[in-house]
């Protein structure tokens, strides 16, 4: 029995100190089946997520929902503690329990404590291991205890920086793009004469963005749970708006901004599929159409508004085909992840000019007041 748990209490040792190198350490996307961290954000998000869906106020909703990427963190954190105090707890066990407390008798229950104030290098000397056996496993598990305490310190603020990263990008689109970000209230604020020179150096910053947030989100998938701190922004909103664009000016555009779009777009693309791949999502057809047919002859007359002049049937084709390659994988993130995909924004809103963006550019607008800069967004 004893030689039993010694084996198992190995095992778990062995899986759990490997989750925690592919997670923190393993700068790559890991394929293996079963992990027990990816095991363990599925399905507490499941169960969060279905507790919180029942939430009738959307401002609670993603309020409670912003909770879940930093305590599961933290959760995840205290799993593996425990999970590895346990083990080295049943190690002792299997060699003897020589464990000498002078206040209490030995048992499972002094082992694990010792384990305990061992794993966190208390030293606190109410429990003493008495064999060699038992001083070998103390000193390994101390060492195993200030080398995990060093590593979780240390993988925090690289998490939280990649976060921080990617949410300042997301607040630069929304004096370009609106909130929530659409591909034709970008176009519309560039206008004519920023289309050529202003658009192509945005997505080509954006190709870089886009580049840098598929690294820190295959690397640290837990980044995809980790919501923005307003409740009509999100990097699933964002990457939404930037293909959208690039669909749009590959369809129907010409030259280097064509040329640019096409670049952004594939990087873009291989991002939203690399993540679906990363959390098993399948893809799935958007229900309802985000662009139905009617609202095409809107969009080309939007683009022909900001000079582009190729607007034909063939392009009608070459952007539904287009569109087809993104949107069933952005679909599946966000039913997963609860993160409302935005328009086409081909409609103008009727209280477009009440917005910060329609008063700071219209040239009759008043002043502003200082109560609505602080609350109104773009």
């Amino acid at each position: 029995m004893r030689l039993f748990i010694g084996l198992l209490s190995i095992a778990i040792l062995c899986t759990i100190l490997w989750d925690v190198f592919e997670t923190i350490i393993l700068p790559r996307r890991v394929t293996r089946a079963f992990r027990f961290a990816r095991f363990f954000f599925r399905h507490s998000w499941r169960l969060y997520s279905e507790i919180v869906r029942r939430i009738s106020s959307v401002k609670k909703r993603e309020s409670y929902l912003s909770f879940f990427g930093p305590l599961s963190l933290l959760v995840l954190f205290i799993l593996w503690a425990s999970t590895l105090i346990l083990a080295f707890a049943m190690l002792q066990w299997a060699a003897g329990s020589a464990v000498a407390a002078p206040q209490s008798r030995s048992s499972f229950l002094t082992d694990l404590y010792f384990s305990g104030t061992t794993f966190f290098t208390l030293g606190l000397g109410d429990a003493v291991p008495m064999s060699t056996a038992a001083k070998v496993f103390a000193v390994l598990e101390a060492g195993t205890g200030f080398g995990f305490l060093a590593i979780v310190i240390s993988y925090l603020p690289t998490l939280y920086g990649s976060f921080s990263q990617r949410e300042m990008n997301i607040s630069l689109l929304d004096a370009r793009a609106g909130s929530p970000p659409t591909a034709a209230e970008l176009l519309r604020r560039h206008g004519r004469r920023r289309i050529v020179d202003g658009l192509s150096q945005y997505l080509r910053d954006w190709e870089v963005w886009c580049a840098q947030l598929m690294e820190s989100h295959l690397t640290y998938p837990i980044l995809c749970f980790f919501r923005s701190q307003h409740d009509n922004q999100s990097w699933m909103a964002a990457f939404t708006a930037i293909l959208d664009v690039c669909a749009l000016l590959i369809a129907y555009g010409e030259g280097d901004t064509r040329w640019q779009a096409q670049l952004t777009f594939a990087i873009a693309r291989h991002a939203v599929v690399d993540m679906s791949q990363v959390l098993k999502l399948s893809p799935s057809r958007p229900a309802p159409d985000r662009l139905p047919p009617e609202d095409l002859p809107q969009v080309r007359g939007l683009l022909t508004q900001c000079g582009v002049s190729e607007c034909t049937a063939s392009g009608d084709a070459k952007l539904n085909e287009l569109r087809a390659m993104y949107e069933p994988y952005l679909w599946s993130l966000s039913k997963l992840l609860l993160m409302p995909l935005p328009s086409w924004g081909v409609k103008v809103a009727a209280d477009r000019d009440t917005t910060v963006w329609g008063r700071i550019s219209s040239p009759t607008s008043g002043r502003l007041q200082p109560e609505q800069v602080e609350s109104d967004h773009f």
